[in-house]
């Protein structure tokens, strides 16, 4: 690793318990590595701090961090840089280091060597051209990032005299396959249709109206779609995508997510194993033959308008699954939500009457383990975002899963 460089750094409490990659990339030793890489494109890193992390045991870590870079000539900048190790460190087109006992990349947004196409897709002359190469003339854009996985996928919107688009930027290898999945399912369901598609992974999606069930549950007081609307929406589901690679059910899913909570918020690592321990005992994992499911199921896949379903959006997942993990999976992330929101009682009732359906199909001893497994899922975000009371958020979610399995 690089010597130790002069730079102002902002990191986070290491835990003596955390695996070396985490106490690495979390620590202050994270700052000599983006110093050295600031320094190779010419600036100087003033500040920096991890905001949102990615931790695999055993496979990955993966930080994202906010800095603060001084340039030649005075001008002041502030930047997104990301450091991964395992299988998030690539092995080309990143800054390496490597001290024999841990290899990581290191690189500046928007240069993520595993998604060639999101320079372009931040560069306005480029989607200008683009999208005049797709036929749909959209003139001048703005654009406007919307969300950023670091080495999976990014989401840039493009305002133009069209209106919106939406460049979604993957891995090359899937930006064929994601055009045809969304061609095919915009024919049966309100999912964003695409126009087009790049060899190096960026795929222009048409807006669908309306704002996402999230929003519409937190801000406004407009009709939300009755809950049977979401049943329909499911059961629009083509059957073919039951021939797609499976989902990991939401059961076994927990099993890793404990171990993920137990790596990186040691406090509460025997309640979260303890956990996954009476889902083991109480969850039937055999729920027969999979059948079309979206995969990944919630309130902010969701756009409504005046009680209406209007989108489905992130059909990445879609393919061969269970459909009391889907239900599931939206009860359990309106319960945190309900949790979390400064204004719940909305959610909650929204909630309950969802719930409520889903059981008249699935019994609540099918779906509640389901519910505090999705949950369970959702308990490892305080860490993942850094949030200032990591470990409190933690063990209110696991006692709100803990709740779902004696309710």
């Amino acid at each position: 690793m690089p010597s130790s460089l002069p730079t102002s750094a902002v990191s986070v409490q290491v835990e003596e318990a955390w695996a070396p990659e985490l106490r690495l990339l979390l620590g202050p030793e994270a700052g000599e590595l983006l110093t050295a890489v600031a320094a190779a494109a010419g600036g100087i890193l003033d500040r920096w701090r991890p905001r949102q992390v990615k931790h695999r045991p055993q496979r990955s870590t993966v930080v994202q961090y906010r800095a603060n870079m001084t340039w030649p000539g005075g001008a002041s900048t502030s930047e997104i840089f990301v450091a991964g190790t395992g299988e998030g460190a690539p092995s080309h087109g990143a800054a390496l280091f490597d001290d024999g006992e841990t290899r990581v990349a290191v690189w500046r947004w928007p240069h993520d060597p595993l998604l060639p196409g999101l320079s372009n897709a931040l560069d306005p002359d480029k989607v200008a051209s683009l999208l005049d190469e797709l036929g749909i003339d959209g003139g001048a854009v703005q654009l406007r990032t919307r969300a950023y996985r670091p080495g999976r996928r990014a989401v840039v919107e493009a305002t133009g005299r069209r209106g919106r688009l939406f460049l979604k930027v993957m891995r090359p290898a899937r930006g064929e396959e994601l055009h045809g999945l969304h061609r095919a399912l915009s024919q049966h369901l309100p999912v964003p249709h695409s126009l087009g598609w790049t060899d190096d992974g960026v795929v222009v999606l048409a807006a669908r109206p309306g704002q996402t069930l999230r929003h519409a549950l937190r801000t406004s007081s407009q009709a939300l779609p009755p809950p049977q609307a979401m049943i329909a929406l499911l059961d629009g589901l083509p059957t073919d995508l039951a021939a797609r690679p499976p989902n990991r059910d939401l059961l076994s899913a927990a099993e890793h997510h404990a171990e993920v909570i137990a790596a990186t918020v040691p406090a509460v690592a025997d309640r979260s194993r303890a956990l996954v321990e009476t889902l083991r005992s109480q969850g039937d994992p055999d729920q027969g033959q999979a059948v079309p499911a979206h995969g990944d199921f919630y309130e902010a896949q969701l756009l409504v308008d005046k009680g209406r379903i209007t989108g489905l959006l992130d059909i990445d997942t879609a393919g061969a699954g269970l459909r009391v993990d889907d239900l599931a999976n939206i009860c359990g992330h309106l319960s945190v939500l309900g949790l979390v929101s400064d204004r719940p009682r909305r959610i909650k009732r929204y909630g309950a009457s969802l719930l409520a359906r889903a059981e008249e199909d699935h019994s609540p001893e099918v779906l509640r383990p389901r519910i505090a497994a999705a949950v369970v899922g959702l308990a490892t975000g305080p860490f993942r975002v850094l949030e200032a009371r990591w470990v409190q958020s933690t063990m209110r979610r696991l006692e709100l899963a803990e709740d779902w399995l004696g309710g």
